[in-house]
């Protein structure tokens, strides 16, 4: 259960992410249980947990905050701008104005579509690695919501991910609305943890470039990678 009381508005030390941080990790989206957007309406991108098993054996469960470098190349039709949208009274439950990832919709509340994405680029991003406890997952997962709205989803896109920083334990939860709630808040530290100036240079000079490097997906089956992990438990990561 999480603790009571005011959630701290920061993560991470004022002077910049302190050993183990920062963490590289990196791997095709593939896909997971489907519950970030349909039951939370925040949409996940998952990574396979090979290098997290692999390098960072010891690393905590909980959640974190980093960057993530995403080449859309493997997936072209992820950066077409989406359909223009009929006007509706539906409202934009993101955690933020900006916040969606993938399997992410088009605000409906106005008739322009979303821009098309660029091919490659660096976002904000916070994320769950461990067992989920509220839905008892089986198997651990790396599920990376990207502090950015697309206007379709990316599977087999290329994603490079630089954790910065821990922000809370995994927790249980009394209710899907409570789970929600501390996402969100989440979400908002991470985005503002990661505005100080000691964390935006690390999208800068030299990580900026192994953030855009994905050489590494030349060697790389996408579906092959999603076959595998998928087929683990038969459901899926998250």
């Amino acid at each position: 259960m999480p603790p009571n009381g005011p959630r701290d508005p920061y993560a991470g030390p004022e002077a910049g992410p302190e050993p183990p941080f920062p963490i590289k990790l990196c791997g095709p989206v593939i896909k997971g249980f489907g519950r970030g957007s349909k039951e939370l309406g925040i949409p996940t991108a998952n990574i396979p947990t090979e290098g997290l098993s692999t390098e960072h054996p010891t690393l905590p469960s909980g959640i974190y905050y980093g960057f993530v470098g995403l080449s859309l190349k493997s997936c072209p039709s992820a950066a077409a701008p989406a359909p223009t949208s009929t006007p509706s009274t539906n409202t934009n439950t993101n955690p933020t104005s900006s916040s969606s990832s993938i399997s992410s919709a088009p605000d409906s509340s106005t008739s322009s579509s979303i821009p098309a994405p660029p091919l490659v680029s660096i976002h904000p991003a916070v994320l769950s690695i461990g067992f989920n406890p509220f839905y008892k997952n089986t198997v651990r997962s790396v599920e990376i919501h990207i502090l950015h709205e697309f206007p379709r989803d990316f599977y087999g896109a290329a994603l490079n991910l630089l954790i910065l920083g821990y922000i809370r334990p995994e927790y249980d939860y009394v209710s899907l609305d409570a789970l929600v709630e501390d996402i969100h808040v989440d979400c908002a530290v991470a985005a503002r943890s990661l505005e100080r100036p000691a964390y935006q240079a690390f999208r800068q000079a030299g990580w900026e470039s192994w953030l855009t490097d994905f050489s590494w997906m030349d060697k790389v089956d996408a579906k092959e990678v999603e076959r595998v992990v998928l087929g683990q438990d038969g459901k899926g990561q998250g």
